[in-house]
Order: structure tokens, then C-alpha cells, then sequence
């Protein structure tokens, strides 16, 4: 079968009509670059610079040769271990991919280039024309388009691009020296390409030239506008003379229409007399009627639009004042679309017409409409001639309030840029309604003016679904659900995002909807794959138009949370991954939220959408150092670290704990007055400093990994999340291994050996807790050796091995004893006494469980004299002395919960629901056991289903047990 390979785009390979799974980024980058340069070798050395840039790893050369061997497999997997490959040849130190133009795209776009010149010097400029505009629909987005950007940023892939915008010019050319409509053939693309080089002056000339040639001259005009201002603004130059010669040839064919003269030397003032002719309305009307056109496959937004409905009267007499709707919400969001379509559905209610403008607030170019453009515009729409409209803003602001005065008007103003922009454009009289979108917070709006403000999330799961069953087919939809789930989880639910893989999807209906899913989850943290024909529909053009917007230090704090590890964060670490004080911050962060580039779901907690972070963490690595983002991520990674250490310290102040080196310069780390701060800073943060763990053992140095993970040890443990211990732990100690850091090997072998016995993996536990056993002794670390024994015995005593769980113990008090630690030895005793609880021994239970309680009261540990309370609870209950169980397991309660520790006060709460039920006091012991188990669920705490247990099987509660 015929293998076909894809360069100008993703890149992609088939054999026959199936496309093949390319292998992880590395290689997929490989591919490309073989790719590039079919049929020559290209040096290993060069593949080696173009992967991995000036820092390669020392393996670097048989990580090639792996990769080499991967694809030969893939292209050819009947290919014998020693075989010669048909398409990876090896020679001139380097590989050959053999390909022709009729199986790459790249070769065959070349061969159509070729082609057309010869065309074009034989005097055919439309058949040239033809060649090349089949040439560059070739092309399906930037060459290579998915794999990383350091490697995309390769000399042979920025070739290709120089390659398809010398086509594009080339075309643009030859269809104006064609004539016949060819301009309307390459516009689209020609369109396309000034978007994406808005400084290069030859190709927006052409694109001039293009649009004045299909009759679009007052674009023509404002392209030109827009190239100047931003030659002015940004190079600080005037345009050269090509684009001044494209100019002066629309001024001339605009004077000519405008005066019926033959060709002729634009004349002074010939601009302003073309601008009049485009912006003269063909027919004058009385009843504007200017909404775009309805999207036909709208989806979802039910809620949102019954907010919106529900601003109109419930009869069709008219609102009773201006009503102003502002809905906001980030780029791509589906504002604009939510406009239009509600408008649409209440157009009947305002007989007196519709108004509707795109104010162009974040226009990429920057050409702003202004309201006084906007007003001459609705002017213009309620046919007023042009002699009767007055000079100057105040004047045409005052007859079209004048106009709209008795009207029934319904008016969308869409993309404003803030309160400013719109309030000039407001009705002043009842009777009409205005919605006004813009991807700032309108606060002005809604305060000066009582706007009701709505803001746009994501679709939901459901909404997201029936997005694409509506574009690609139910069918379609309904035959791939995994494939469509992981879409709409890499699509972050975003319109924009969403509609952008339905295009690529709908143009190959072949494809099957796995493969998208695969592109996109190749794409990693790249905007590649949710790059469309032309700005509108690309994600990360969507995005720069907020991005310009902010000021230099929002959008270096903005490019800095793509360092951010999880799906929020708190003030105080956006301050450290900036730097600054947690005062000069908060401003930068209330300018992002306005902006919509980033969210604020609870008060003082920061996140935004994946794809926003995927284009922060692009505009990072441009326009940061390497240097810079490394201090940075140092900073957070210390915030997180540190906070949690203050936080450990607090719930347990007795407790062991690593010593920390002191954290950077910048770094906050808030202050955590009690136990219910502390506990509440770690619930908040848990999936945040989880993946701080993940992310510096996989991207970082490792020594934080480690050191977070021994920290939360104590946490996740009394949370039951034993999985995410695990998880967690092993991460960790993968990070301390590659170290070679002893101690984080210990700390991470010791939790892994306890979460293990947690969940009777016996085996496990017990080999993990005596390589720490070893590893302690070897860093003379006393105290991590018992606490090594504590775990042992726990192990000994789940398994009903009691006598060995007090050996283990003996051994620990010893080594606690030794190290001079006095509330060691108390929790030690504390857990002897409930071995003997275990043994039956519950007099020698209570000696023990006595003085362990004396030790901690002498000390003001609060938490191991509850802990001991509820021992001695727990041995008076196997005594059968009830009344002084529940006095003891009250005093362990009130002290758990002033701690705030939600664990074990739901455990406490479980022992004394246990004496109520041997008491035979049913209904007490139910409301003890349901406020265990409101706890438990609320922390999603395993032990829940034994509570659940003991509540089904207690008996109906009969008259005796409410006394």
C-alpha cells in the first residue's frame, strides 16, 4: 500500500487510507525534519541541534537512532530487524527519507510552483494563477505545525513558511495581471497571510491591490490605514514606496467611480471622496435592520439566555426604561454569538428596527471604531442625508438620541472596549434595550448606569456535546464517545476551541474523530491545533487582542502563571512567582480578571482557561529568559513548600519535620494563625501542591518534589486520600533517587511503606519501610527510625500481631529517648496503650494511655492529648464503664474540633456512636454515627462506608432508647 506523508501543516502519515499513530514529540519532530529535507540526508549533528537546541543530553545521538528505528518499524513493519529500509536510508552521516512529490505534500506543492512559473513565462497568468492557488491549498496551517516550538523555530521549517508566502505573493500577482475574478479566488488566503505578517509591506500592498480589484476599495482603504499606523506606531517609519503606490492606484480608482471621469491623477482630497462613495448606503431606510446573521447551529446557553429574556416585560408593552444588558467574558467565549442570537429571537418586540455595531474594543490591528464613527454609521442606517447631519460628536450624539426618542429600538453593541466607548451610544430615552459585549468587566456600565452584567463560562459537558452533534452529526458524534469526551476535555469546553476542531473535522469526514483527539492531545501545551484560516477563528489570535491591551505589568504577571502548576492559585502566590508584595500584585490581578484573561471562581483564588495558559506559557518562552522563568518557578515552588511547612507545623506543632533551607527573595508566605487556617490552606492548595510534585520531578531539579511530598505526608494520610499518597510518593522518590539525596529517598520510602499498609498491600509496606529503616540509619536520623518502628507496628497490629507491633514500639521509645525527644515517647506510649486495648489488657491500656495524656498536657500538644483522650475513651468502652468513655471522647471532640481536624473528629465521633450502641442508646448512636459520616463524605474519606455499615444495621429505635 502507498505510504503519504503531511508536512505543510501537522504532520501527519497514512499507509493506504490509514492514518498511522505517530509516535511521542521527539520523534513526530524527527519525522518533520526528515521531511523537510526529502531526498538529501540530513546530518545526525543537525537533527541533534534542531531537537534539543544548544543544551543536548549526552545521549542524544542514540536517542536519534531509537527514534530512527521507531519510524522504520512504523513505515514498514514487516521490515526484518537488519532489513534495508524503502523509505529511512542512512548515508553521509546522516538520514534520507525517499519520497516523491506524490507522496508528500511539500514536494508536490513545490512541483505545482514549478509549474506555474513556467506558466507565467509563457504569458498564461491565469493558468498560473490556477497552479498556484492549488499549490497552497496544500498547506492546512504552519509547516509542522504541532510539534514544539523551540524545534518549529528550526531554520528549515521558517524556509517553509518564507516558501508559502512567496507563493501567496506570487499568486496575488498573477490574478491581478489575469483579471476574470481570479482576485476573488486567492483572497481568502491572501487575507489569511497579511493577518499573519501585518509589517510586511509587499504583501499588504498586494492585498490592497486584491481587495480594490473585487470592488472592496473601502477595505483596500483601511487596510492601508491600519498598515501605517502600525508602521508608525511600532517601527517608527512611514510606508515605503511599494505600499505607497498601492495606495495612490485605489485613491485613483475610487476618484474615477466617484466622478465618472476617465483614468486620471487622484486629485487632492480624493481619499476623503472615496471613503464617502464606499460609505454611502445604497438604500436609504427608516427601519434599520442590521444583525448578522443568526448562527443556525446555536447551541446551549439556555440559562444565560433566560437571564437575559428575563430583562424584558412579560407583554409586549415596551421596557419602562433603557435596559442595558453587558455581557462579558473571555475571548472566545461565544459573546458575540449569545448576543446575535437572542437578538434575533426578540427582534419582534422592537418593531422600530435593530441597531447593531462591532465596535472593534480589541481589534488585532488596533483600528478601534470610535462611537462617533458609530453614531454616523446608525445615522446613516435611519437614512438620514447626509447634508442634515450636523458637525461634531455632541451635535450627531443628540439626533440619534433624537431619532430614538418614541422608538422601539433594539441596539447591539458588540466588542466594546470599556464604559467610555459605549456610553455615548446609549438611548435616552425609554422604550429601547441595548446589549453591550466586551471582554472587559464593564464596571462603569453597570454602576453609572444599571447595566445587569452577565458573564460567559465555557459550555458545559452536555452543551459541549450537543456543539458537535450539531456540526459533525449526532451520528458521527454518537459513534466515537471517548474520542468526543477527550475532544471536549482538550477543547476546555471553549466555543472558539470547539468550533475550530468541527471545521478540521467536517473538511476530512473520513477522519475518524480519534485522530483529531490525538492531534489535539500531540499539540501538549501548543495553540497549534486551534489555528483556523483566519484570525477570527484562531484561538491565539483571539487571545493577543486582550493580551494588547494590558499594561507591561499585568502581562509579565499574566506570562508568569503558565509557571503555575495547577488549575488556581492564591494571591500570595501569584506574588511570589512575581516577586513583588502582595499589595502591588492585587491591582495587576484585578486588571486580568477585568480583561477576562484570567478568573476569579472564589474570592482571592486566580485560574484560567487551559488554552489561555497554553498561550501565557507561548508568550513566555518568547518574550521571558530562560533565566527569568527559572527564578520564578523557584519562587512559587518555595511559596508552596514553605506554606505547606508553616501549615504542617501548626496542625502539629511536636510532630518531627524536615528542616528547610530559607526560601528566595520574594517569596510570600502568608501566616496561618491556627489549626482551622492551616488546614483550610492545605485543603485549598492540595491539587496545586500535587502537581508542584509531579511537575518539578519531572521538569525540575526534584529537590522540591521530594520535600513537598514529605511534608503533606501527615495531611494526605488523615485524609484518607492513600491513592494520591502513593501517587504522590512515588513521584517524590523517583525525584530523591535521581538525587541521590538519601534523606528524600528515607522520607519517601517511609510514606510509601505506611500508605501501603493502609491498603493491605503487606508485601509492599513492609519492604518499603525497612529500605527507610536503612536509609535513616544511615543519615543517623534517629527520630525518622522511629517513626519507621511506629509504622511497623501499626502494620503488626492491623495483621493482629501484637507482641511484635510492642517490640517495634519498644524500639522506638528508645530511639526517641535518645534523640531527647519527650513527645515522642508520649505518642509511643499512647499507641502501646491501644495495643493493649487490641490485647485485652485495657488496665494496662489505661496506665499508658494516662501518662502519655500527662506528657502532652505538661507540653500543650493539643493534638496528642485529644489522641489520648480518645485511647482512654476507647479502653473505659471495652470496661463496659460507658459514662467515662463519653466523658473522655467529649474532651478528645472539643479539642478536634478546635483544631479543626475533620478526621479524626469524625473517628472520635465513631467511637462514641460504639459506646452509645453498647449502651444500647440506638438514636444516640445513630446522630454520633451521621455526623461522622456528613464528615467522611465531605472530605471524601474512605472509612465512610463503615460508618454506613454500622447506620444500616442498627435496629428501629424503640421508646426506651430516647431516655
Amino acid at each position: 500500500m502507498r505510504t503519504r506523508f503531511a508536512v505543510l501543516g501537522p504532520v501527519r502519515a497514512w499507509r493506504g487510507d490509514t492514518e498511522l499513530v505517530l509516535g511521542p514529540p521527539k520523534e513526530r519532530a524527527l519525522l518533520a525534519l526528515l521531511l523537510t529535507g526529502a531526498g538529501h540526508p540530513v546530518a545526525v549533528h543537525d537533527l541533534v541541534d534542531a531537537l534539543w537546541g544548544q543544551d543536548p543530553p549526552d545521549t542524544a545521538v542514540n536517542v536519534v537512532q531509537r527514534h530512527i528505528g521507531a519510524l522504520r518499524r512504523l513505515l514498514e513493519p514487516g521490515l526484518p530487524a537488519r532489513g534495508e529500509s524503502r523509505w529511512l536510508v542512512r548515508g553521509s552521516g546522516g538520514y534520507r527519507l525517499d519520497v516523491d512529490a506524490d507522496s508528500l505534500d511539500l514536494l508536490r506543492f513545490r512541483a505545482l510552483r514549478r509549474h506555474a512559473d513556467q506558466a507565467a513565462r509563457n504569458g498564461q497568468p491565469a493558468a498560473a494563477t490556477e497552479l498556484l492557488m492549488e499549490a497552497l491549498e496544500l498547506w492546512r496551517g504552519p509547516a509542522a505545525s504541532g510539534i514544539a516550538a523551540e524545534v518549529r523555530s528550526h531554520p528549515s521549517f521558517t524556509a517553509l513558511d518564507d516558501e508559502h508566502l512567496a507563493a501567496v505573493k506570487e499568486a496575488a500577482e498573477l490574478a491581478l495581471e489575469a483579471g476574470g475574478g481570479l482576485g476573488a479566488r486567492v483572497l481568502v488566503t491572501l487575507r489569511q497571510a497579511a493577518a499573519q505578517h501585518p509589517l510586511d509591506e509587499g504583501l499588504q500592498a498586494r492585498l490592497i491591490l486584491v481587495l480594490a480589484a473585487t470592488g472592496h476599495q473601502a477595505e483596500a482603504l483601511d487596510v492601508h490605514r491600519t498598515v501605517r499606523t502600525r508602521l508608525a506606531d511600532e517601527l517608527g517609519v512611514q510606508p515605503g514606496p511599494e505600499l505607497q503606490a498601492a495606495h495612490q492606484r485605489v485613491l485613483g480608482r475610487a476618484h474615477t467611480r466617484s466622478t465618472g471621469t476617465g483614468p486620471a491623477e487622484p486629485a487632492e482630497g480624493a481619499e476623503g471622496a472615496a471613503e464617502a462613495v464606499a460609505a454611502r448606503p445604497a438604500v436609504a431606510t427608516v427601519r434599520p435592520a442590521q444583525l448578522p446573521v443568526d448562527l443556525a447551529a446555536f447551541t446551549g446557553r439556555r440559562s444565560e439566555l433566560a437571564r437575559v429574556r428575563a430583562l424584558l416585560p412579560t407583554t409586549d408593552e415596551p421596557p419602562s426604561t433603557v435596559v442595558i444588558s453587558a455581557i462579558g467574558g473571555m475571548a472566545g467565549v461565544g459573546k458575540t454569538t449569545l448576543a446575535v442570537h437572542w437578538a434575533h429571537s426578540v427582534a419582534g418586540r422592537f418593531p422600530d428596527g435593530q441597531l447593531y455595531v462591532n465596535l472593534r474594543g480589541f481589534h488585532p490591528s488596533g483600528s478601534i471604531m470610535s462611537a462617533a464613527e458609530a453614531i454616523r454609521s446608525f445615522l446613516d442606517a435611519f437614512g438620514v442625508p447626509a447634508q442634515r447631519i450636523p458637525a461634531g460628536l455632541d451635535a450627531q450624539a443628540a439626533l440619534y438620541r433624537s431619532l430614538l426618542a418614541d422608538r422601539r429600538v433594539l441596539i447591539v453593541l458588540d466588542n466594546a472596549r470599556d464604559t467610555e466607548h459605549v456610553r455615548p451610544l446609549l438611548p435616552g430615552a425609554p422604550g429601547c434595550m441595548v446589549v453591550v459585549t466586551s471582554r472587559n468587566q464593564l464596571y462603569g456600565l453597570v454602576a453609572g448606569e444599571g447595566a445587569h452584567f452577565l458573564s460567559l463560562d465555557v459550555l458545559s459537558d452536555a452543551d459541549a456535546r450537543e456543539f458537535l452533534s450539531r456540526r459533525l452529526g449526532a451520528d458521527r458524534v454518537a459513534r466515537e464517545p471517548e474520542a468526543v469526551a477527550e475532544i471536549i476535555a482538550l477543547c476546555g469546553r471553549l466555543p472558539l476551541a470547539l468550533a475550530i476542531v468541527s471545521a478540521r473535522a467536517v473538511v476530512n469526514p473520513t477522519f475518524p474523530l480519534a485522530s483529531v483527539a490525538e492531534e489535539l492531545r500531540d499539540s501538549e501545551d501548543s495553540l497549534d491545533a486551534f489555528s483556523g484560516e483566519a484570525p477570527v477563528a484562531d484561538a491565539r489570535s483571539a487571545f493577543s487582542w486582550s493580551y494588547r491591551l494590558l499594561t507591561p505589568a499585568a502581562a509579565r504577571v499574566f506570562r508568569l502563571l503558565a509557571l503555575n502548576p495547577g488549575p488556581d492559585c492564591s494571591l500570595a502566590a501569584v506574588a511570589s512567582l512575581a516577586g513583588q508584595r502582595v499589595g502591588h500584585v492585587r491591582p495587576l490581578l484585578t486588571e486580568l480578571v477585568r480583561a477576562h484573561l484570567l478568573a476569579e471562581p472564589v474570592p482571592g483564588r486566580y485560574g484560567c482557561h487551559e488554552l489561555l495558559r497554553a498561550y501565557a506559557g507561548e508568550l513566555g518562552r518568547v518574550q521571558d529568559g530562560a533565566q527569568d522563568l527559572d527564578a520564578a518557578r523557584r519562587r512559587l515552588l518555595d511559596h508552596y513548600l514553605h506554606t505547606a511547612h508553616t501549615a504542617d507545623s501548626v496542625i502539629a506543632p511536636t510532630r518531627e519535620r524536615l528542616r528547610l533551607r530559607p526560601h528566595a527573595a520574594g517569596v510570600t508566605v502568608p501566616r496561618l494563625p491556627d489549626q482551622a487556617a492551616a488546614n483550610d490552606w492545605l485543603e485549598t492548595n492540595r491539587s496545586v501542591v500535587l502537581a508542584a510534585i509531579e511537575q518539578d520531578a519531572r521538569h525540575g531539579s526534584g529537590e522540591h518534589s521530594w520535600q513537598l511530598a514529605a511534608t503533606l505526608d501527615l495531611y494526605l494520610d488523615r485524609a484518607g486520600r492513600w491513592q494520591e499518597q502513593l501517587s504522590a510518593q512515588a513521584t517524590a522518590l523517583g525525584a530523591a533517587q535521581r538525587l541521590g539525596d538519601i534523606r528524600g529517598q528515607a522520607h519517601g520510602h517511609k510514606a510509601l511503606g505506611f500508605a501501603s499498609g493502609r491498603l493491605d498491600r503487606w508485601e509492599e509496606a513492609e519492604a518499603h519501610l525497612a529500605r527507610a529503616l536503612e536509609l535513616f540509619g544511615e543519615t543517623g536520623d534517629a527520630v525518622g527510625q522511629g517513626r519507621v518502628h511506629r509504622h511497623l507496628a501499626y502494620l503488626a497490629n492491623r495483621r493482629g500481631r501484637h507482641e511484635e507491633a510492642l517490640g517495634h514500639y519498644a524500639d522506638a521509645s528508645t530511639l526517641y529517648r535518645t534523640a531527647g525527644w519527650p513527645s515522642g515517647e508520649a505518642y509511643v506510649a499512647n499507641e502501646v496503650g491501644w495495643t493493649y486495648i487490641l490485647m485485652g489488657a485495657y488496665e494496662d491500656a489505661l496506665k499508658e494511655c494516662a501518662r502519655a495524656l500527662a506528657v502532652h498536657q505538661e507540653s500543650g500538644d493539643r493534638n496528642g492529648a485529644a489522641s489520648a483522650w480518645d485511647s482512654l475513651g476507647y479502653a473505659h468502652h471495652h470496661l463496659h464503664e460507658h459514662d467515662h468513655a463519653l466523658e473522655c471522647y467529649e474532651h478528645a471532640l472539643r479539642l478536634y474540633r478546635e483544631s479543626r481536624e475533620r478526621y479524626l473528629e469524625a473517628d472520635t465521633l465513631v467511637h462514641i456512636g460504639d459506646t452509645h450502641r453498647a449502651a444500647r442508646h440506638d438514636t444516640r448512636a445513630a446522630l454520633a454515627w451521621r455526623q461522622a459520616l456528613e464528615i467522611l463524605e465531605e472530605i471524601d474519606h474512605p472509612e465512610a462506608a463503615d460508618v454506613r455499615v454500622r447506620l444500616n444495621g442498627l435496629r428501629a429505635p424503640d421508646p426506651a432508647d430516647r431516655q
